[in-house]
């Protein structure tokens, strides 16, 4: 199963790779990395996506809260966060087909941020899912290239007000 964690950290050289360095030397792989500077220039916020069970998890989190820099972990529950993930796709789009990729944009709320004669590249920001539904639509029409960024979440106000 997936896990998202969020990791609070001093925004200091080096973090990211000790963070990381922890997830390598237990074998564990990271399927999706962000990081960002918060709203306090001294913080930054790590989102990690992970597979592996609940046991795993948790000892991975206890491990990352005995790493210096780490000043709070948070392991988010289905349903109790947002997430999204940016994406731009270039998508073959000879002059005959691009009303059907305009349509197919306009559908999935896909931003169309550069065409030329024979590609169009269009920006999405969304969940997985929805990533996925996007481009089992688009390869009809030839996938050239997509380049995607790690997902970010944040807590729900709802998950918040519970605590």
């Amino acid at each position: 199963m997936k896990y998202t964690l969020s990791v609070l950290v001093e925004n200091h050289p080096g973090v990211l790779s000790k963070v990381c360095g922890l997830f390598s030397r237990r074998g564990f792989n990271i399927d999706s990395l962000a990081v960002g500077i918060t709203e306090d220039s001294n913080t930054s916020r790590i989102t990690i996506v992970a597979d592996g069970d609940e046991y795993v998890i948790e000892q991975l989190e206890k491990q990352l809260n005995k790493v210096i820099p780490v000043i709070k972990v948070r392991t988010f529950a289905r349903d109790e966060y947002i997430s999204r993930e940016l994406s731009l796709i270039k998508v073959n789009c000879p002059a005959k087909q691009r009303l059907d990729i305009m349509k197919i944009a306009e559908l999935m709320e896909a931003k169309i941020v550069d065409v030329s004669v024979n590609t169009m590249t269009l920006q999405f920001a969304d969940t997985q899912e929805r990533f996925e539904t996007l481009t089992d639509l688009l390869k009809p029409y030839g996938i050239r290239e997509i380049v995607r960024t790690g997902t970010v979440a944040i807590e729900k106000d709802s998950a918040i007000s519970r605590k």
